[in-house]
């Protein structure tokens, strides 16, 4: 069989941000026809290694050739020239204005712009590939699916095929998933290249034809998908054989921790995020919370937690007397001072968990600092926590004096789930807590969640992964438009109903 010809070839790419190295020397090659799964533990390199090729980053050394020519890429104009558009977790969209208008922001169109043409020519894209794109429909009125097929679209109006997605799946249902593999397939069959970045193996091993794996920033090997397993390359990426099975161990005497009755909450434009919730939450219980993005579970834990401003309903933390307080009115610092140490991974790590610029030690203050009587904050048990929480999670930094905002997002995240695990709470809420985790680190946080469980802390888990959520919680709390459209059994409940649930009010037949 006559070896096909690589579209992009990258040779000896390295590149240091300052004493870090991202990419050591990393040769990789990228086929047309084919969908190329990257895979790493955070921060192997993995985004940065493509963000070069995308003309964000500029590397240090090394060369790339498209089509075996040798080119530069110093900006994201220089990558799409050359047919390459990446499409990142966080998108580069103008809420104000409407789909085709964002599709040719920043393009020396010919003569006048014709927004009519620039519509025609949006659906002839979508048509060929599957997409479904309303040119006219704003981007603040967008579900998250819908800005990232607009996202997608936008490159491929600019000529792209080489095509690079970041966690293209981080935030969708899995209805939502299966829809964007079936165009990401008809795009390869067309004869594009495709490299994805993921952490879900399921979808690694569904949907690519070949995996490389890079290993602390440098190239370890790349495989046919069908000669591989996930074991394997879990191995590969961490480098030593690791354990693929998420512990369920059994509740030990649960008991009601939180209740939740007719909880209704509405944003800051009057439209209501919560619709007349209710729920229990049990000590030593994990409940996983599932839901499209945007359902209300961001709500749900900030309610909880003392940050969202209630229409109506109650939240009542249960002690093991059985005496019940009443937590809404309260302010998150009186919450904690009543004893209910409620502990929020937010999904937007450095806007609402950490200071990018304050350093590992310094952001474990900023759990601590109340519980000092002196006036100077102490330091020392908050360095000691930080060098716990990087010794046990794996974070991948120089030193505890390193600024938080260099590190890569998975470390980022680690930092902030470790803190607030360390906090010995009762009631654990955490929303995304493995979001852009590598599989390795992912299991060390569950392993931690089990362990808080066993306890007897109450954890409420918000996931984005149904395969996760069966295999980890208890019970699951299914919200569909803020409404609940049921709690099923962890242990029993099938993924696609889930989905099902998730995306109708499927209340009638849902289960305790």
């Amino acid at each position: 069989m006559e070896k096909k010809k690589a579209a992009v070839k990258m040779r000896n790419i390295t590149k240091t941000f300052g004493t870090v190295v991202a990419n050591e020397k990393v040769c990789l090659d990228i086929y047309r026809g084919e969908i190329l799964a990257l895979l790493g533990e955070n921060g192997s390199g993995k985004t940065t290694l493509m963000n070069m090729l995308s003309g964000i980053y500029f590397p240090d050394e090394g060369q790339i050739y498209i089509d075996d020519r040798e080119v530069v890429i110093s900006s994201p104009r220089d990558a799409f020239q050359y047919g390459i558009g990446m499409i990142h977790q966080h998108f580069k969209l103008v809420d104000v204005l409407n789909a085709a208008e964002n599709i040719v922001l920043g393009l020396k169109e010919p003569g006048r712009l014709d927004i009519n043409k620039v519509a025609a020519r949006i659906k002839a894209i979508c048509d060929a590939y599957g997409f479904e794109v309303d040119p006219w429909q704003k981007v603040y009125e967008m579900s998250v699916s819908e800005k990232q097929t607009v996202e997608i679209v936008k490159a491929l109006y600019r000529g792209a095929d080489i095509l690079i997605l970041d966690e293209p799946t981080a935030v969708l249902a899995p209805q939502e998933a299966d829809k964007l593999f079936a165009v990401l397939r008809n795009m390869r069959d067309g004869g594009k290249a495709i490299v994805i970045i993921t952490h879900k193996m399921h979808e690694v091993e569904e949907l690519s034809d070949r995996v490389a794996v890079l290993n602390r920033g440098r190239f370890v090997g790349d495989l046919r998908t069908k000669d591989t397993n996930a074991q394997e390359m879990t191995n590969m990426m961490v480098g030593h054989a690791v354990s693929l099975n998420i512990e369920r161990p059994e509740p030990v005497n649960p008991r009601p921790r939180i209740q939740v009755q007719d909880l209704t909450v509405r944003n800051e434009e009057g439209i209501v995020k919560l619709d007349h919730v209710s729920f229990t939450a049990n000590s030593g219980e994990i409940l996983g919370i599932a839901g499209i993005s945007g359902c209300g579970q961001k709500e749900l834990l900030e309610a909880i937690a003392g940050l969202q401003p209630i229409e109506a309903g109650s939240i009542c933390y249960v002690e093991d007397s059985g005496e019940r307080e009443e937590l809404i009115g309260k302010d998150p610092q009186k919450i904690a001072e009543m004893g209910v140490a409620l502990s929020f991974v937010p999904e937007d790590r450095l806007g609402m968990g950490l200071v990018g610029s304050m350093d590992l030690t310094d952001n474990m203050m900023l759990r601590s600092f109340r519980k000092g009587r002196s006036i100077f904050a102490n330091r020392k048990s908050p360095k000691a926590l930080a060098e716990r929480v990087v010794e046990e999670l794996s974070v991948n930094t120089p030193g505890v004096s390193t600024p938080v905002r260099m590190l890569s997002g998975g470390n980022v995240q680690k930092v902030l789930v470790g803190r607030e695990i360390s906090s010995a709470p009762t009631v654990l809420l955490t929303a995304y807590a493995v979001r852009g985790l590598d599989i390795n680190s992912s299991y060390t946080i569950y392993e931690l969640l089990n362990r808080q469980k066993k306890q007897g802390v109450a954890v409420i888990y918000v996931g984005e992964d149904l395969d996760v959520l069966l295999e980890l919680c208890d019970r699951i709390l299914v919200l569909c438009g803020g409404k609940v459209s049921g709690v099923v059994d962890g242990r029993k409940a099938k993924k696609h109903e889930i989905g099902l649930m998730m995306t109708r009010v499927g209340g009638e037949n849902a289960h305790e």
